[in-house]
């Protein structure tokens, strides 16, 4: 199985940054794409941002010249960072990855909290 594990989620003030990492394990099998999804309570589930192993990415457009996705190949991680933040960016952020038999594996989520 694919193990991902989330971290650098927390609370920030409008306006600040934050940068939320996740990384891959237990697994034999390539990770091709990883990326974000996120999920405030009463919204429907948003992807924020993912990358190909070959470096290119997708954003979601409320998102565009503020938020940053990246990755390490050799690491099996993913990162997004995330500048200039709105209130309306809190919401629990989840990491997921795609391997080699297309099966998609998630992250546990971690919580981003904007305050106004």
């Amino acid at each position: 199985q694919v193990q991902l594990v989330e971290s650098g989620g927390g609370l920030v003030q409008a306006g600040g940054s934050l940068r939320v990492s996740c990384a891959a394990s237990g697994s034999s099998f390539s990770i091709n794409v990883m990326g974000w999804y996120r999920q405030a309570p009463g919204k429907q589930r948003q992807l924020v941002a993912a990358i190909t192993s070959g470096g290119s990415t997708n954003y979601l457009d409320s998102v565009k010249g503020r938020f940053t996705i990246s990755r390490d190949n050799a690491k099996n991680s993913v990162y997004l960072q995330m500048n200039s933040l709105k209130p309306e960016d809190t919401a629990v952020y989840y990491c997921y990855a795609t391997d080699q038999r297309a099966y998609v594996h998630w992250g546990q989520g971690t919580q981003v909290t904007v305050s106004s």
